[in-house]
């Protein structure tokens, strides 16, 4: 936010400005305080008395008339007041409140609310609103970041953990130290590319068959490699072949889980089986790197590191402090979500985009999983081509992730520990 500078002995503009290091809401506080209109901050004539509730901080009942002590947008807590309940135009924070008093008083075992809150009560009706308040503010932060239309929601109710204090939210893979994305040489010539396709398309041009459906949908199967159509293309961005490059399209929610798997992610809309969710993205790095970083997220109990072995154990993303949603997608050894190498605008098969995809309908609100080891059917060689932990010599694998920990999925095919 930047302020013109005026010049008191000409009445001018100055020709420079200042930032503000004050928030708006700080600045509308103080015009209230001082009783000064500002149509940028919207006070007014109208509503300069008007204040706004923050969060309620606590709650008594005096001869039948309920009170909130109220805790003002703008103003220290020392500036807190108790306000009679008519006086409150809040519906939503005071909903909020009595869920949380709810949750509270059901913990110890008090059915009826008391007149007046217990010391401790109240104290964690505080902490649970700042917490709220936290997590709204990352919540922005990420919608403000993100550049895909899906939107991002952050909540809480299990405990006071807030937002992750060393993660930035990235949107693409961020390269490491000694690493090059080779651009695409070409691209097809296609008008259209899934009736008409020109050479076999992007896809053909690898000797691979298209990838999708008219609706989207991957149709090949795990292990194979997707290839999409790329900036040096003719055709436009509502070709068929471009799915993993437009980004996330469903509204997806971090959540705290109850059983001691950390953040998760689960989906506000339907998925369709098939339809891409998410890309895995992070920082590239070698992986002589991620065997250095290895050690140390092994002894802290968790794991984001990827290798990307789908022709060469050479690189590894490393989503531990820069990643976007998938950083804090959960493994189940019964997932929804399977993993696929995407080629779009780098030619290198060393460094493949990895692409989730879902691999059966998912329900909205439901959790989202991959199996971070992949398993292969020792019996059904083709299976073994196209879902492997292992690198076999002379066929592609897909990427997976490397951990070492004990597996908490709770599914009824957990295989206990993730080595």
């Amino acid at each position: 936010m930047c302020f013109w500078l005026f010049d008191l002995s000409t009445g001018d503009n100055a020709h420079c400005s200042v930032p503000c290091k004050v928030s708006w809401d700080e600045l509308e506080a103080l015009c209230r305080r001082e009783r000064l209109h500002c149509k940028q901050l919207g006070v007014n004539r109208a509503n300069v008395n008007d204040y706004e509730v923050e969060f309620l901080c606590d709650y008594k009942k005096i001869k039948e008339e309920e009170f909130y002590l109220v805790k003002w947008r703008g103003f220290p807590e020392s500036d807190n007041t108790w306000e009679p309940k008519r006086n409150l135009k809040c519906p939503k924070l005071m909903k909020q409140f009595h869920l949380d008093l709810d949750q509270e008083l059901r913990r110890h075992k008090r059915r009826c609310i008391p007149k007046k809150l217990d010391k401790e009560v109240a104290s964690f009706l505080v902490r649970k609103a700042k917490l709220r308040q936290s997590l709204q503010r990352w919540e922005a932060h990420l919608n403000q970041t993100r550049n895909h239309p899906g939107r991002i929601f952050v909540i809480n109710e299990v405990d006071f953990e807030g937002p992750p204090k060393d993660f930035t939210y990235i949107n693409n893979y961020k390269v490491g130290m000694g690493i090059v994305l080779n651009e695409m040489a070409v691209g097809c010539e296609c008008k259209n590319c899934s009736e008409e396709p020109v050479n076999g398309c992007c896809p053909g041009a690898s000797l691979h068959r298209m990838a999708y459906n008219d609706r989207g949908q991957v149709r090949i199967r795990p292990g194979k490699p997707i290839y999409e159509c790329n900036s040096r293309c003719i055709c436009g961005s509502d070709c068929p072949n471009r799915v993993v490059q437009k980004g996330i399209q469903f509204d997806l929610c971090i959540f705290k889980t109850e059983n001691g798997r950390g953040w998760g992610v689960r989906t506000l809309q339907r998925i369709k089986k098939n339809t891409f969710v998410m890309e895995y993205v992070g920082e590239i790095i070698t992986t002589d790197e991620a065997e250095r970083r290895g050690h140390v997220y092994d002894r802290q109990g968790s794991t984001y590191l990827f290798d990307l072995d789908y022709v060469e154990d050479v690189y590894t993303v490393d989503a531990a402090h820069q990643g976007n949603i998938s950083h804090f997608v959960n493994h189940s050894c019964n997932p929804n979500l399977q993993v696929f190498n995407v080629f779009i605008n780098n030619i290198d098969e060393r460094l493949p985009r990895i692409a989730l995809f879902s691999t059966r309908a998912i329900r909205a609100g439901e959790e989202l999983t991959f199996d971070y080891k992949m398993q292969i059917d020792p019996v059904d060689t083709e299976s073994t081509k196209m879902d492997s932990s292992f690198s076999l010599a002379g066929l592609p694998s897909s990427p997976k992730k490397r951990i070492r920990v004990e597996c908490r999925c709770g599914s009824d095919s957990c295989r206990k520990y993730l080595f």
